[in-house]
């Protein structure tokens, strides 16, 4: 739709009201073009969730706000194809969808579209539901988490025309756009900062090998532990399925065993809350008795009398990447570029959680359990 298209719906919206009882006139986008002093053309970019420079961006949102201004969403529908509703697949609302839910509906917001959200819960008949949901409120653009599950319903979606963005999870064979973080390379450097300070006996809590996110951080946990000469030992790979109680239970199992670990690595949060569950019951300090690190940065941690170290996905930053993505995706020629597919790198935030290991920490110290 071009600037001048929106202005003539508006403006004969602006007649008619004032023809139906002089009530007061609306604003139009050649007021929030002048009071943003930038051209109407500006304007209708910004409307239709393409880049414009940051001033300029700025000067229109307060100019909008200023006026009151209310896009013709009708009008605009009717000039295209477009439903302005992006669908948002994500597992849980967890610490870290729920902010990236939340950031991608502020910026979609921003360019007058909602974000259209389902809850599957890692349930393979909700993750087929979803896509067929989607697909019957003909959202513009759909944002998920991989799912072998899913590949036959995303080619189906691409095939109608409807752009798909992958994060957070990959899924080999569909041509999608993706954008994930470098969790091999963050899980190494993580297990490497353990091993620096002079452990050897680090266990990692892994999640599902089926998922592509916890196959790359088991692999970065390996990684770290080839690369500092240090032997992998299988009963310290365990396998908790990315939840609190398998956090819990293999935290139990680790423990009981004839060497336990002096360090874990944990590969999410919800392992970590169960294994940290699991020390204080059993009176095992962190990081005098054990030394922790988690993938996933939450309040939580940084709320603990003992703070724990983490890796910290750059939350905003994959949802900034995720909502450029979409308004190229949906710009006149965006059906035409190639899948876009990029990597991001995580922080280490360093706290109170880890530590040298204790001198008392030798072989054949198994733990009371």
């Amino acid at each position: 739709m071009s600037a001048g298209d929106e202005t003539t719906i508006e403006t004969q919206s602006v007649i008619r009201a004032a023809e139906e009882g002089g009530r007061r006139r609306a604003s139009t986008i050649i007021d929030v073009a002048n009071e943003a002093n930038v051209a109407i053309g500006t304007v209708s970019r910004y409307l239709n969730g393409l880049t414009v420079r940051a001033a300029n961006r700025d000067a229109i949102e307060t100019a909008i706000h200023r006026l009151g201004y209310r896009r013709n969403a009708l009008a605009a529908a009717m000039k295209s194809d477009l439903t302005n509703m992006i669908g948002f697949m994500v597992p849980t609302l967890s610490e870290f969808h729920a902010p990236i839910l939340e950031q991608m509906s502020s910026r979609m917001r921003k360019s007058g579209r909602a974000v259209l959200s389902y809850c599957h819960n890692d349930d393979p008949a909700s993750v087929l539901d979803a896509i067929e949901f989607f697909a019957a409120h003909r959202v513009d653009c759909l944002v998920m988490d991989g799912h072998e599950e899913a590949i036959e319903g995303i080619r189906e979606l691409l095939a109608g025309g409807t752009p798909v963005i992958l994060y957070d999870n990959d899924v080999a064979g569909p041509p999608v756009d993706r954008v994930l973080v470098d969790n091999r390379t963050a899980s190494a450097r993580a297990v490497g900062h353990l091993l620096d300070i002079g452990h050897t006996r680090v266990a990692v809590l892994a999640g599902s090998l089926h998922d592509y996110a916890g196959s790359e951080r088991l692999a970065g946990y390996k990684q770290a532990m080839v690369e500092h000469s240090v032997e992998i030992v299988p009963e310290y790979i365990a396998q908790a399925a990315w939840t609190e109680s398998g956090g819990y239970a293999e935290m139990l199992r680790l423990l009981s065993l004839e060497e336990p670990p002096t360090a874990v690595f944990c590969c999410n949060y919800n392992m970590t809350v169960g294994a940290l569950a699991l020390l204080k019951e059993y009176g095992r300090r962190v990081p005098e008795d054990i030394s922790i690190v988690s993938f996933d940065d939450v309040p939580l941690f940084r709320l603990r009398e003992v703070g724990i170290t983490t890796v910290a996905q750059p939350v905003g930053k994959i949802a900034e990447t995720i909502a450029g993505i979409i308004a190229s995706r949906l710009s006149e020629d965006g059906a035409h570029h190639a899948p876009h597919s990029i990597t991001l790198a995580c922080d280490i935030i360093l706290r109170e959680s880890t530590r040298r290991p204790h001198a008392a920490s030798t072989p054949g110290s198994r733990a009371d359990v």
